[in-house]
């Protein structure tokens, strides 16, 4: 396993610089050969969503706002939490300014792959089929094929079928696992009872087909949202003073960054912009093929409609929830302050390192033991016990900390031994967070000056376990046309099964090496879509000119128009 996690490391460091430049090159590119459509455009995509201009005849599975509901249920997850947290914990407050470029440029990014996949889709006309298989198929593997030529054959094939695995991943089981670790810490419930709760509600959601799955994220993801943003908002009024200051932060600290709590020394700007970029992709998806999925079910005739509802989502996932994460993050101080934490000396995120918050830290691998007296290591800057890639200062033996370690740590037998020989596997301390607990601390520290501390905690847990659940029933959808694309209607159903399975076993498991996996497998699938996008932007380009020359939409609000006052005729009408 070991050997295993070197390999997708290995691959992982490879494939990194590649994604970064060829997301944030394609969406530069995109949005100066489309002019700057997501800058133009954001009022008529808000204007689509709203419904105005629905029209229930035209082909698809879902409304234009249950396709951008289910799309965000994917995108709006555990990453606006515990994504922009790990972002500024290494990076620092810089890191969420190149969030915002990403999610700027990911805007083009997005209304171009959600256009093409809308222009190639498939559409069965069917009348016989079965609710769950879906009447729409569509995504990148159509527009690579269809749009690039048959020869484009097998890059479409191996799209689909590694999207087809990461939805099994990190669209999941890690989602599955964050709900399971998150009840389990807060109200000890066995991973296994969290896993067969949340498998069950995925199941029933998912065979219902897109229809219960726009249906039921059109209401979960307005809510778990809107909860969400209550809280933060709520905390960044109580801390409005702050915000100036914050916002300076995080632009003086995006080009001459001090270094997150966990960098590794001032001055670090590609880590800054490295760890801001990727945590902005992958918090918006933008560019990974997977959101135009769910738009390809939109109903609608005009392909460019859907890309202008599209473009929306990396606007309201990092423009506005990400920023409201990182706000609540810096006003608070909590992504450098520390609190009280328990040190297994057997976990993960245990580790030994060497250094300081000013020069950066760095892993000790060295065998020899750690010697501490009054629970403080016996060098300023060598080697001591860490947590998160961070150094603790000072060590106690008991949870209250009043009593002070005096011993050795053996960092190769991961064991503590006291003065007097007794052997302890767990220590105590004030530590740095990271992740999803960053922000429950933030969120804690927000709203504790007016009593409501143990609520902030409450709102992080209950946003995470909504979050984790939609993005495994939208992941689904991902994942079942992919299938259906590689084996046709006959695989949609098992595919579903082995779906619920994994949703189990993710939260059963440690799936560290899953995620990992996934995360190559979202590498790969990238580069050929943004490749595709390039290549296809005079398509593009040919779409958007038309549409707004032609503005179809006028006559789809008479449609609309027509079409409810019909509907409030019939309710009014006596039976």
């Amino acid at each position: 396993m070991e050997v295993l996690s070197q390999i997708i490391d290995a691959v992982n460091n490879v494939l990194r610089w590649p994604l970064v430049i060829g997301l944030l090159g394609t969406g530069l590119f995109l949005t100066v050969r489309l002019g700057f459509i997501q800058f133009r455009r954001l009022g008529h995509g808000f204007a689509v969503a709203t419904g105005r201009y629905d029209d229930p005849d035209e082909p698809g599975d879902v409304s234009h706002f249950q396709a951008l509901t289910t799309a965000l249920s994917a995108t709006v997850g555990v990453g606006n939490i515990a994504g922009v947290a790990l972002a500024i914990h290494i990076g620092g407050p810089g890191a969420l300014f190149w969030m915002w470029i990403t999610a700027l440029l990911g805007m083009a990014t997005k209304y171009s792959e959600v256009t093409l996949a809308q222009q190639y889709r498939d559409v069965h006309h069917d009348e016989d089929g079965k609710a769950w298989e879906g009447s729409v198929s569509g995504g990148p593997m159509y527009y690579i094929e269809r749009g690039l030529g048959r020869k484009w054959k097998p890059v479409a094939v191996f799209f689909a079928f590694a999207l087809m695995v990461t939805s099994f991943m990190t669209g999941n089981a890690v989602q599955a696992n964050t709900v399971a670790t998150q009840v389990f810490d807060t109200f000890g419930v066995d991973p296994w009872i969290t896993g067969l709760v949340t498998a069950t509600i995925v199941g029933i959601v998912i065979l219902g087909g897109i229809s219960r799955i726009g249906k039921v994220t059109s209401i979960v993801a307005p809510v778990m949202a809107a909860i969400y943003v209550a809280g933060a908002l709520l905390i960044l009024v109580l801390n409005i003073g702050e915000i100036p200051a914050a916002f300076g932060r995080i632009f003086s600290e995006a080009f001459n960054p001090t270094s997150g709590v966990a960098g590794t020394g001032a001055g670090v700007f590609l880590l800054t912009m490295l760890y801001g970029v990727q945590r902005g992709l992958f918090s918006n998806e933008a560019g990974q093929g997977s959101a135009p999925i769910a738009h390809s079910a939109a109903k609608t005739d005009e392909p460019v409609s859907e890309g202008a509802v599209a473009l929306l989502e990396p606007f309201i996932d990092t423009i506005l929830i990400c920023t409201m994460t990182g706000l609540v993050l810096v006003t608070t101080g909590a992504f450098e302050a520390t609190a009280p934490a328990p040190l297994d000396l057997g976990a993960s995120n245990v580790s030994f390192v060497e250094g300081d918050r000013e020069t950066g830290y760095t892993p000790y691998l060295g065998q020899d033991a750690i010697s501490y007296e009054e629970g403080m290591a016996q060098t300023l800057d060598g080697p001591r016990l860490g947590r998160f890639s961070v150094g603790v200062d000072t060590l106690y033996v008991d949870e209250a900390q009043t009593r002070p370690f005096t011993g050795t740590i053996d960092p190769d037998l991961r064991v503590a031994r006291d003065a007097d020989g007794t052997v302890r596997e767990t220590l105590y301390g004030n530590t740095v967070r990271t992740s999803a607990p960053l922000t429950t601390l933030a969120f804690e520290r927000g709203l504790a000056p007016i009593g409501l501390g143990g609520l902030g905690g409450s709102i992080v847990l209950f946003s995470v376990i909504l979050f984790a659940i939609s993005t495994s029933i939208s992941w689904s959808y991902y994942g079942d046309r992919c299938a259906n694309y590689l084996f046709g209607t006959k695989a949609i159903l098992p595919f579903k099964a082995v779906f619920v399975v994994m949703h189990f076993i993710g939260a059963v498991l440690a799936v560290t090496t899953i995620w990992d996996l996934g995360d190559v497998a979202l590498s790969l699938v990238t580069l050929p879509n943004v490749l595709a996008l390039i290549l296809l932007s005079g398509t593009l380009k040919k779409l958007t000119d038309s549409y707004f020359e032609r503005k179809p939409w006028r006559e789809n609000a008479e449609v609309h128009k027509r079409v409810v006052a019909e509907k409030q005729a019939n309710k009014r009408r006596p039976k």
